[in-house]
């Protein structure tokens, strides 16, 4: 994909799969073809997805801490957090550091096989992490935390594409469908420390998101 264009489209599957619509992009930036780099839409999504939070924040009479870092890594040659190092095929928000960090190569493999909808789901999600920790909130379950990550993404990224800050374009809903099926467990094990959801669970977190705003989640 390489803009959000058709949203309004979009926001009727939204109803009817009970998942969202929408892929993205924003950046002035252009390959020789004219088309958004993998590089544009990283930034583009981490500025916006930033910014969005900050207002959000400032709305509610409270002080937004950024992040201090946003960080690209190879396999496990990256940043540890809190001792540990990264994991290959990964993105991931360090509550010790308060940093976020990804493999660029995983996550630009996504970019180039299932479109830029991946990096406008990532990065949202991994922010929604950060915003977690900020916000202090204590979950039962890791999969009730990685649904509300999913479900700020949704929401986020309505609220930029409301803003006009991207646009949505023709297939854009058929990308973040894929992807997130991709990224849903095989089984519905919410015991399992390490649980992010079915991938119906996690398209409809990001429906609810996406649908009623990140007030919702």
């Amino acid at each position: 994909m390489g803009s959000l264009t058709r949203v309004k489209r979009a926001l009727a599957l939204v109803l009817v799969f009970v998942l969202t619509a929408c892929g993205v992009t924003g950046a002035p930036s252009r390959d020789a073809q004219g088309a958004d780099t993998f590089e544009d839409d990283v930034r583009t999504a981490r500025q916006l997805t930033e910014s969005f939070w900050k207002q959000q924040f400032q709305a509610l009479g409270r002080p937004y801490r950024p992040i201090t870092a946003f960080v690209p890594y190879s396999g496990r040659s990256g940043p540890r957090c809190a001792g540990e190092p990264p994991v290959p095929n990964n993105a991931f928000y360090c509550p010790a550091g308060h940093f976020i960090a990804y493999d660029r190569d995983w996550m630009e493999g996504l970019w180039n096989q299932m479109g830029d909808g991946s990096v406008y789901l990532i990065i949202p999600h991994e922010f929604g992490h950060a915003v977690q920790a900020q916000l202090q909130a204590d979950f039962a379950l890791n999969v009730q935390a990685e649904l509300q990550a999913d479900c700020y993404a949704g929401g986020t990224l309505s609220a930029l594409i409301k803003a006009g800050a991207l646009r949505a374009e023709p297939g854009d809903e058929e990308e973040l469908f894929l992807n997130l099926a991709a990224a849903g467990d095989p089984t519905d094990d919410w015991l399992n420390p390490a649980a992010h959801g079915t991938a119906e669970q996690r398209q409809q977190a990001f429906a609810t998101g996406y649908n009623r705003g990140v007030g919702a989640c």
